[in-house]
């Protein structure tokens, strides 16, 4: 990449962090203590992302997206999640999955039905891969999908889905082979208000409140032949393809929570004054604060690694997972010594850092667990 172009996209970067920045000063962070307290899903602040070109924004600009790469989509996420992570939560669920799989793996008539309507969010995306008793392993999943004629009926549940109660559309993996078969399920997209697809248990979770996590439960739901993405048996294929860059995402995810969580404990620590002096003048919280920053600096390069390889369409599998592995971890110690630098005001719900400490705990979980990650990164490095 040329001088020029180089500047070019480093001005577009910081122009979107900017205006992201600029959107949660006025419409998130007034409301963040509400949305968490409640555990209210607030669509029309994703309504608004769409209007700003948010909701689509690795979606080619032909099928009404804003036709840019991972390093933008990944500046964005990094300031909602610094304003609220739960919202970068639910920005890039449906951005990652429902949508990129739809773009990834549908043909010309299915992306020309969907995309458009998720690129501007008057449609809001699902992804249904998780069951009760299947997450990271997905192979033995027992939602199934059998033919019936030109339809697919599916049957079956979904859990832990992102937008599984108010999602317009989803992209939902059932089995159409035998378990255990990597090449037994298949992808099908599934519209809300199909007869015999709903939402089951909203989860009361710990954090991550205010984005919403649901049960989908099929019964007899039939799917036209024209709602199969890509070849029969290649579902499980895909996902995999599907959450390497979804892992870039959540790695975002937990950059901004880290950066949310270390920027407020940094400010505090020059602001609290404790035997007449502030208290990050102390070696021992001026020592955690070089640890969070190292830390944060590091994850923000992989990160950016991850996205080069992304961007080039080179293969990213375990530059993903490492990102993700690393930057996760890194975000719950940071917000763990984010809530200690606070000290007893870090435990109150006034202070920024008691939901940055309840809500980072899904980056080491979501989109495959730290567990997992290793696995695909020592399973790449022993090939």
């Amino acid at each position: 990449m040329t001088t020029s172009l180089l500047e070019n996209k480093e001005a577009m970067i910081a122009e979107i962090a900017q205006s992201v920045r600029d959107f949660a000063q006025k419409h998130i962070l007034p409301n963040r203590e509400t949305w968490d307290e409640g555990q209210i899903f607030p669509i029309e602040v994703f309504k608004a992302l769409g209007d700003m070109g948010l909701m689509g924004m690795l979606v080619p600009e032909s099928l009404g997206g804003a036709g840019l790469g991972y390093h933008e989509y990944v500046a964005a996420i990094v300031e909602l999640s610094k304003a609220d992570p739960a919202i970068g939560l639910s920005m890039a669920a449906h951005n990652s999955l429902c949508t990129n799989h739809i773009l990834m793996f549908g043909n010309d008539s299915q992306k020309g039905k969907w995309i458009p309507k998720l690129a501007t969010a008057e449609w809001i995306g699902a992804w249904g891969l998780t069951e009760p008793n299947t997450g990271s392993d997905a192979g033995n999943m027992r939602t199934t999908a059998k033919k019936d004629g030109n339809e697919w009926v599916l049957n079956g549940a979904k859990n832990f889905i992102t937008h599984g109660k108010s999602g317009d559309v989803a992209v939902v993996i059932a089995r159409t082979g035998e378990i255990g078969d990597s090449h037994g399920m298949t992808a099908f997209v599934v519209e809300r208000g199909t007869p015999g697809f709903k939402a089951g248990k909203k989860e009361n979770k710990l954090g991550m409140r205010a984005s919403e996590t649901a049960e989908m439960i099929f019964e007899d739901c039939r799917i036209p032949e024209e709602n199969v993405l890509g070849e029969i048996g290649e579902g499980f294929i895909q996902s995999m393809k599907i959450l390497d860059g979804g892992r870039i995402s959540i790695a975002a995810l937990s950059l901004g929570t880290a950066k949310g969580a270390y920027e407020a404990a940094l400010q505090y620590a020059k602001e609290r004054h404790q035997f007449n002096k502030p208290i990050a003048s102390f070696q021992a919280i001026s020592f955690k604060l070089a640890d969070m920053a190292t830390e944060i600096d590091a994850s923000e390069l992989l990160i950016a690694r991850a996205c080069d390889l992304k961007d080039a369409h080179k293969p990213v599998t375990r530059e993903s997972a490492m990102a993700k592995y690393y930057a996760s971890e890194v975000a719950c110690r940071v917000a763990n010594e984010a809530v200690q630098i606070f000290g007893g005001y870090g435990f109150i719900k006034d202070f920024p850092v008691e939901k940055f400490y309840r809500d980072v705990k899904l980056c080491t979980i979501g989109e495959g667990t730290s567990e997992i990650q290793k696995l695909v990164i020592s399973r790449e490095i022993l090939r």
